[in-house]
């Protein structure tokens, strides 16, 4: 499907640079987003980035920033969007059954970090005690829409937003609560016509007592915390999704709704059919909704299957979307020689390596451009206003480009094959393991490496070897309840789409 060509973007949008986005040749080739892209800019273009933003001013300047930020290696500046629609334009839309405490908490801090909403509504979806309901829901201005009987959250939230008239709606779940700014923050991306949906960081919710190590896992990894970085949600991508939790829809964006039949996974159904109507959606880390994570290991376990049950109906309604892991043809040839384990086998993917970095620099090189030159110093500059450099923002030309990129893709390419092996396809791999010492070896050392890695990666300051080892444990029991989630939902809706890789190297509608 063809996107059609997005609005323009006002005068005074702002983008910025995304801090991890390389750019090279006196700013002529920009290397970021997720997966990465390689752009090159015009002279006209390069002559429009001579601060570290780039502001629109006309249409050149709006269709740059728009180039950029669809690419994900710069991002709109939520403290400089005009045009954006104000909270008497938005009216919150809750879905709740019973939970009248969490409830009460969650709209007492709507009303305070968002004075003037256009209104609230509160869908019932079966509460055993509707009284209750209404008593919470009028306390604080808003307003009860009732079902009988449960219909689910979908249903709860499609009656919702039928039940508001204004042109923006806020879907939160009952067990949120919103920090102060978060609506404003988010309303800022609106002010871009093009954008249908925007979503806020999902934190964890600090309550006053002493943590376990599940609440302590979730407080780092939570499937709703999509972390610290902004980016556009498009599907195989940093973001691919944003939790319904705490979404803010453009109504003219929403179309039919949440799929009433997807007990999960609705959300990510819902953002994919808004993209592929053309709409862009953007993830605001700016914006920060705190969730009550469960800390019960069974029912925390619970939760991790149920969310790997939502693969198979998303494969078969989005194909190509959801596979284990995406692979370009010469990065799976390299990991699958790895996986070999022999001297002649590493060799080989060695060597495959290097083919692979040459066809990447003659597809990067322009015609008459030299192989190797020497550019001058560019940085992404990050917000603190430090320079963030790495070699290829002092070096230029196509093949220490390329040198770059493809170990970069090679790395991402084990990244993914070890998350496969331990999230994905563990049952497969551990009936493997039981007949080959090959596998077991890959399995053990996937396991306790891309395990530690994360850790590194979101341990807090200070946390030792005990902390570690109980991150390894969560970390992996969160894996195999999501894989075992995952292959139950593909037997029940007897399809494979979600175990299978994609080794095409092309995107999702390639």
């Amino acid at each position: 499907m063809t996107s059609p060509r997005p609005p323009r973007l006002p005068d005074g949008w702002t983008v910025r640079p995304d801090p991890r986005t390389w750019r090279v040749d006196g700013g002529a080739t920009w290397i970021g987003g997720s997966p990465p892209r390689v752009l090159r800019l015009s002279v006209a273009a390069r002559s429009r980035l001579a601060g570290p933003d780039l502001v629109v001013t006309d249409a050149t300047t709006a269709a740059l920033a728009r180039l950029l930020s669809d690419a994900g290696v710069a991002h709109p500046d939520p403290a400089r969007a005009p045009g954006a629609p104000g909270p008497g334009e938005v009216t919150v839309v809750v879905p709740v059954r019973d939970r009248t405490a969490e409830l009460d908490r969650m709209l007492a801090a709507v009303v305070a970090t968002a004075p003037g909403l256009g209104g609230i509504v509160v869908v019932d979806d079966g509460s055993t005690d509707p009284g209750a309901t209404e008593r919470v829901v009028a306390a604080h201005g808003g307003r009860v829409v009732r079902h009988p009987s449960s219909r689910g959250p979908s249903a709860a939230r499609n009656t919702g937003a039928r039940a508001s008239t204004t042109p923006v709606v806020a879907f939160l779940d009952s067990d949120v609560v919103p920090d102060p700014g978060w609506l404003a923050v988010l309303l800022s991306h609106l002010g871009d016509p093009a954008v249908g949906a925007v979503a806020p960081r999902i934190v964890a919710w600090a309550h006053d007592g002493p943590e376990n190590a599940v609440s302590r896992y979730e407080r780092r990894r939570s499937s709703l915390d999509l972390g610290p970085r902004p980016a556009p949600v498009t599907a195989r991508s940093r973001v691919a999704y944003v939790p319904s939790a705490a979404l803010v829809v453009r109504r003219s964006a929403f179309g039919d709704g949440f799929r009433e039949d997807m007990p999960v996974a609705e959300d990510v159904d819902l953002v994919w059919r808004i993209a592929a109507s053309g709409w862009r959606l953007r993830y605001e880390p700016g914006a920060r909704v705190a969730h009550e994570h469960r800390s019960g290991v069974r029912a925390w376990l619970g939760r991790k299957a149920f969310y790997g049950t939502g693969a198979a109906p998303l494969a078969r309604r989005h194909p190509r979307r959801v596979p284990p892991v995406a692979l370009a043809p010469w990065t799976a040839a390299a990991m699958a020689l790895l996986g070999v384990q022999r001297r002649w086998s590493v060799a080989a993917a060695g060597a495959v390596t290097v083919v692979a970095t040459v066809r990447l620099a003659r597809g990067l090189r322009r015609p008459g451009e030299p192989w190797v030159s020497r550019g001058p110093r560019e940085c992404g500059v990050a917000v603190t206003g430090r320079q963030r450099c790495r070699i290829a923002d002092v070096t230029a030309g196509p093949i220490p480009l390329a040198a770059v990129l493809a170990p970069w893709g090679l790395g991402g390419a084990a990244w993914q094959a070890a998350g496969a092996l331990t999230r994905h396809w563990w049952p497969a791999a551990a009936l493997g393991a039981i007949v080959s010492r090959r596998v077991r070896r890959a399995l053990l050392l996937a396991a306790v490496v891309e395990g530690l890695a994360d850790w590194l990666r979101f341990r807090d300051r200070g946390a030792g070897p005990l902390d570690a080892a109980a991150h390894l444990a969560a970390h992996r029991a969160d894996d195999l309840a999501y894989g075992a989630g995952l292959w139950w939902g593909a037997w029940r809706h007897r399809t494979a789409a979600p175990l299978w890789p994609d080794l095409s190297g092309k995107g999702p509608d390639g």
